[in-house]
């Protein structure tokens, strides 16, 4: 058996190669394995011994308890495959009004998809295409045509709603802003967006600052994203539980649940850089100051950390992601990497419970059942280090003495929803 993939051509059946492939898979699989870190009866064991000391690992929220489900599984069921629809598969008319792009090519390519044994197609169904020009106002005909000729191809949806923009990522080729009704908001006020420290944003994704305060023609944002659920569903309710397989909701910067902390395509970011914390856009800071008066720490609420590098910094020689009187060790290091995840974990929390009972009664006929997901980002880079900066900076209170993922999916859990990483 052989295939072709990215131009090389791979042979799988010669003995020999597949001896040194094996090799080097074990050896890799031995050589990272070799570097996780140990935990035994609930201590932090390993070369950092002397820092954690006999300090547990730490939950970020006692209150929520991780729970899991094991799956039935077996060696005779099939795994389905889903290919994702083209970024650019939608394009403007000469009057900026989107349309799909190549159809009969389309047409094609579905076709020859389901000859090949895939079993659907995942479609991000985008805000700024939908509700592109003013409120309340959506125009689904590019999807009711598009799901029509996915269904009719005899393949199977995976929806993806989608309340960001692309158009950093794309280099604005083929990309799809937040709606244009949005922009004309945020142009007066560029605080509807996340702001870094030194005051710079980008429209990729409204500030969860705003999940309360209605600022969108007399809607909150959070308002907005429930509106567009319901008549996204109220549209393709004979699609949902049949067709449509799957509805993945939104929940930050490219759909995950993060703070755009390492934004790419604009120069301010590059790899392995830490990033920064997004927290400066002014219903975020009013929102920190709150929380720092209820501590009884007023001080603590007048801008984020002032020692935690800028986006390209390492980790070494940050004091804030080192140890240290002012780290984030100190007591205002947990207590503003607690709100700052936990206000993430709340946004999480409020949209998932609206897309969960808006799904509620497809969800009870197992006829109709549809899947609930949410997505996370991997945020994998600065792993091996104490803070895990880079986790920090996007909203992940995930360190080497504590547990940041566990409440994440108690949230997921508790509405439903899987998890797609």
């Amino acid at each position: 058996m052989a295939c072709k993939c990215g131009g090389y051509y791979y042979t799988l059946n010669a003995k020999a190669s597949f001896d040194r492939d094996l090799a080097k898979t074990r050896k890799f699989l031995l050589r990272n394995v070799s570097v996780i870190r140990m935990f035994t009866s609930g201590f932090f064991r390993s070369k950092w011994r002397s820092i954690a000391g006999k300090r547990r690992i730490l939950s970020m929220d006692a209150r929520e308890k991780s729970r899991s489900t094991i799956l039935e599984s077996s060696k005779d069921k099939r795994v389905p495959i889903f290919v994702m629809m083209p970024v650019d598969i939608f394009t403007l008319d000469a009057s900026g009004c989107p349309r799909i792009r190549k159809l009969k090519a389309l047409t094609v390519s579905l076709k020859a998809l389901k000859l090949a044994g895939v079993h659907g197609i995942g479609v991000e169904v985008w805000w700024g295409i939908v509700e592109r020009f003013s409120p309340f106002d959506y125009d689904w005909s590019l999807y009711e045509e598009l799901f029509k000729l996915i269904s009719d191809s005899g393949l199977k949806l995976h929806v993806a709603l989608s309340f960001h923009s692309n158009i950093h990522s794309t280099h604005g080729k083929g990309g799809v802003s937040l709606p244009l009704w949005i922009l004309e908001i945020g142009d007066v006020n560029k605080d509807i967006y996340y702001r870094d420290q030194q005051g710079f944003s980008n429209n990729d994704y409204l500030t969860l600052g705003v999940d309360h305060v209605p600022l969108l023609s007399g809607r909150t944002a959070l308002q907005c994203y429930e509106d567009f659920m319901l008549s996204f569903v109220n549209k393709f309710e004979s699609f949902i539980g049949t067709v449509i397989e799957e509805i993945s909701i939104g929940l930050g910067p490219s759909g995950e649940l993060r703070y755009p902390a390492h934004p790419f395509g604009d120069g301010r970011w590059k790899f392995p850089g830490i990033g920064e914390f997004q927290c400066y856009d002014k219903y975020m800071m009013e929102d920190l100051k709150m929380a720092a008066c209820r501590e009884g720490k007023p001080q603590w609420g007048d801008k984020g950390p002032q020692n935690a590098g800028c986006y390209n910094s390492l980790p070494s020689g940050v004091p804030f992601f080192e140890e240290g009187k002012e780290s984030f060790l100190s007591d205002y290091g947990r207590f503003f990497l607690e709100w700052y995840s936990g206000r993430l974990i709340c946004h999480a929390d409020a949209i998932l419970a609206k897309a969960a009972k808006i799904l509620k009664k497809y969800q009870e006929n197992e006829q109709t059942s549809v899947m609930l997901v949410a997505k996370i980002g991997g945020i994998y880079w600065w792993y091996q280090t104490l803070s895990h900066p880079a986790e920090l900076t996007a909203g992940y209170y995930n360190t080497a003495l504590r547990d940041g993922y566990d409440p994440v999916v108690s949230v997921l859990s508790r509405h439903g929803a899987a998890l797609h990483i």
